[in-house]
């Protein structure tokens, strides 16, 4: 037995000699270079690719089956001529013992210079299309696959075979590109310069990767320089590919940036499990330029439609600074502004939606809290839900023009030579300013607003806005097809209170503004000082309006300003106006007295002011204007012009007794002044008030002869009196009358 034993031992010995000189042999004495054309045209049959081998082919046998191929390209059998991959060496070895038991045991894989072009014509097809395919010649049609034919029996299905196992020591790909082009839209994308090293590639290990390359685009030109990194696990088995401590940095440039660079990069861990169609990417960080984000994010239904879920945090940061760094350019705003942004927030989405919800941003001094949504990324389907604790609405707003900034310092130019002499009332009356008020610019972003799709309730603690402080401010607001409707905006004013609802229609050519607006008790100087300008009136007032215009300017919408409103003013005060002084002057006048000193008070304090407004194409006509001042009624009727902000008034001053002594000796008031309509004419800016009023000349006249009038009558009384019938008195009094 042990001689046996030792003559098998040397019979496996010299078989074992013989394969591997056999295989010495084959590899030595074999060149494959000599067979090129067989292996091109086993390629066109068998693969259905034309391919070149322009360079040498290496290759071993035993135990490692290797091979090596330099210069080699492949095209498809419909554009022979046009490779679509070409590559400078590949290399790679197999075991040949481990094929046999469906191993792939494979040495170190090594690719040069590969080059893929890939092409989709100006009729949509790809040239990666016909990999593989065999080309129809003109006029023919491709070969129909042959159907079963019925009386074949049923061919049992067999039991799927084991997945072959992979086991290589390392991938390596050095000097790559991919690049391609559809000639339909002329964009084209390209990855340059690849760079990609892996360890030993196993299933159900972690298997460490580095890449790197240059991405590109030339619609809009872009240039991206990428590095990747982290540990890939797959296990087939179980359908779950991991990518963990994944690290992706670069930096991207191009037309968009307007020359800046941004520098990004991305961290976490990702997960697809493709048997639960789940997909996760946890421990999210992010950051680019300054902006810094964490996060998780989880989608699932990925076999249907996916529905992502998770949070994100951005921390605080300079959300003007890092639009400037990315070559953006935000609206003109105050000083300062989205100098301090952070969110924090729940995040839902879907292929066709967004939402942000439990939101908790800070932006500046303000805090906001709620929801917003995207509905429908197609129709822009915006939906929001926030409350904040305070927020200033002016800092945000683009600063005047200088166009507007030019009417204004005109403006008040006038108001102020106009005011000079006003208080004494000592000047010639002012003519009605004749510049215009108002801003011809644009106004509303129409194209953006007819394609809006709004539900907004927005609550504010505090808002600022035109430098009014609103407490308490809510505002309700949707739009659809170009229709805009304002549900509700109000808020508390200076301890008063505000409600306004309307449409703002932007689908006709001109926009069309419906507004309605109602003020409860606000203070009417301090809405006019928040303004920037002095008021002329002081008072709380109540104001009830219904109006309409149209027009994509300030100046277009109030020259069609067209409605009705209607105001009250309570315990207020005509400021720098004394009407008294203004009165005692028309009685001095009749008296042919002269005044003996100066007005003693610059103001009228009244007990109510009140009115009924009739707007036409930007002039609002005022017929009732009825003021109650201790001892006085005055009565107005005139026009204010919006249009330029100016007015014009006659007004009546009655004296109802003496119920206060008058400023001066020279304008006592007796019995035969009372019940006398006294005339002024108000004429002039608006923001002079009841400074620009003045004793009307003219109709002084009819008062004189009113109580000339009265005292002819007196007269006749005395000297007739029961003498004649009454009948004739009452005719001569009449006739001194006329």
């Amino acid at each position: 037995m042990k001689a046996f034993g030792k003559i098998l031992g040397l019979v496996l010995l010299g078989l074992l000699l013989i394969i591997v000189a056999a295989g010495f042999a084959l590899t030595h004495l074999f060149d494959p270079n000599d067979y090129k054309d067989e292996i091109r045209q086993i390629a066109r049959d068998k693969a259905h690719i034309e391919l070149t081998l322009n360079g040498d082919i290496g290759w071993s046998l035993f135990p490692w089956l290797g091979l090596e191929l330099h210069e080699a390209s492949v095209a498809t059998l419909a554009k022979p001529a046009e490779p679509f991959a070409d590559l400078q060496m590949l290399g790679l070895s197999v075991r040949v013992l481990p094929l046999l038991r469906r191993e792939v045991q494979m040495s170190d894989v090594r690719v040069e210079g590969l080059n893929l072009r890939l092409n989709r014509d100006k009729n949509g097809h790809g040239n990666w299309e016909d990999i593989g395919k065999v080309p129809v010649a003109p006029g023919e049609t491709a070969p129909a696959t042959p159907a079963a034919a019925a009386s074949e029996p049923t061919v049992a299905v067999e039991k799927p075979a084991q997945p072959i196992r992979l086991d290589i020591d390392s991938l390596t790909v050095n000097n790559a590109r991919v690049a391609y082009t559809d000639e339909l839209t002329g964009k084209q994308f390209s990855a340059e310069s690849i760079q990609l090293s892996t360890g030993p590639v196993h299933d159900s290990t972690n298997i460490p990767v580095k890449a790197t390359a240059f991405l590109g685009t030339n619609q809009p030109v872009l240039r991206v320089r990428t590095e990747l990194s982290g540990e890939l696990r797959f296990e087939r088995a179980l359908q779950r590919y991991k990518f963990e401590d994944l690290k992706l940095s670069g930096e991207l440039a191009g037309d968009p940036l307007q020359g800046k660079t941004m520098t990004f990069s991305a961290q976490g861990q990702l997960l697809l499990d493709k048997a639960a169609n789940v997909a996760e990417w946890t421990g999210i960080k992010i950051s680019a330029n300054q902006l810094r984000a964490l996060g998780e994010l989880k989608a699932n239904d990925l076999d249907k439609t996916p529905q992502i879920s998770g949070g994100i945090s951005i921390a605080q940061f300079d959300l003007a600074k890092f639009v400037d760094s990315i070559g953006q350019t935000l609206p003109k705003m105050g000083e300062g502004s989205l100098s301090k942004v952070e969110l924090v927030s729940r995040v839902a989405a879907t292929p066709t939606s967004l939402s942000f919800d439990n939101i908790n941003l800070k932006l500046d001094d303000s805090s906001f809290s709620g929801r917003i949504a995207i509905e429908d990324f197609a129709k822009q389907s915006l939906r929001a839900i926030l409350k904040a604790d305070t927020f200033n609405v002016d800092r945000y707003l683009p600063p005047k023009s200088a166009q507007a900034n030019s009417a204004t310092q005109t403006r008040q130019a006038e108001v102020a030579n106009t005011e000079a002499g006003a208080v004494a009332g000592t000047t010639p009356l002012p003519d009605k300013p004749s510049k215009t008020a108002w801003s011809t610019e644009r106004l509303l972003p129409v194209e953006r607003l007819a394609k809006l799709d709004v539900d907004a309730d927005l609550t504010f603690g505090q808002l600022t806005l035109d430098k009014l402080p609103i407490q308490n401010a809510a505002l309700k607001a949707t739009g659809q097809g170009g229709l805009l409707t304002l549900t509700n905006l109000s808020g508390d004013l200076y301890n008063g209170g505000f409600v306004a609802n309307g449409t703002l229609d932007v689908r006709p050519s001109a926009p069309v503004l419906n507004l309605q607006t109602r003020l409860n008790r606000v203070p009417a100087e301090k809405i006019i000082e928040s303004q920037g300008k002095n008021p002329p009136v002081k008072g709380l007032v109540t104001l009830t309006s219904t109006v309409t215009g149209s027009g994509n300017s300030q100046q277009a919408l109030i020259d069609t300003l067209n409605g009705n409103a209607s105001f009250v003013i309570n315990n207020g005060v005509l400021l720098n106006a004394n009407l008294e002084q203004q009165l005692c002057k028309g009685i001095a006048t009749l008296n042919r007295k002269t005044l003996s000193g100066e007005p003693r008070g610059r103001d009228t304090p009244f007990e109510e002011l009140k009115g009924n407004l009739t707007v036409r194409n930007g002039v609002a006509s005022n017929p009732d204007l009825k003021v109650r001042i201790p001892g006085m009624t005055v009565n107005g009727d005139g026009d204010i012009d919006l249009r330029v902000l100016g007015m014009d008034y006659r007004v009546g001053i009655i004296v109802e007794g003496d119920t206060s002594a008058m400023p001066d000796p020279a304008c006592q008031v007796g019995d035969k002044f009372v019940g006398i309509e006294w005339p002024l004419r108000c004429r002039g800016p608006l923001e002079l008030g009841a400074k620009a009023c003045r004793i009307d000349n003219d109709r002084l006249g009819q008062v004189a002869s009113k109580l000339a009038g009265n005292k002819l009558s007196e007269k006749i009384d005395e000297k007739l009196g029961d003498k004649v019938s009454p009948e004739l008195k009452d005719a001569l009094k009449g006739l001194f009358k006329r």
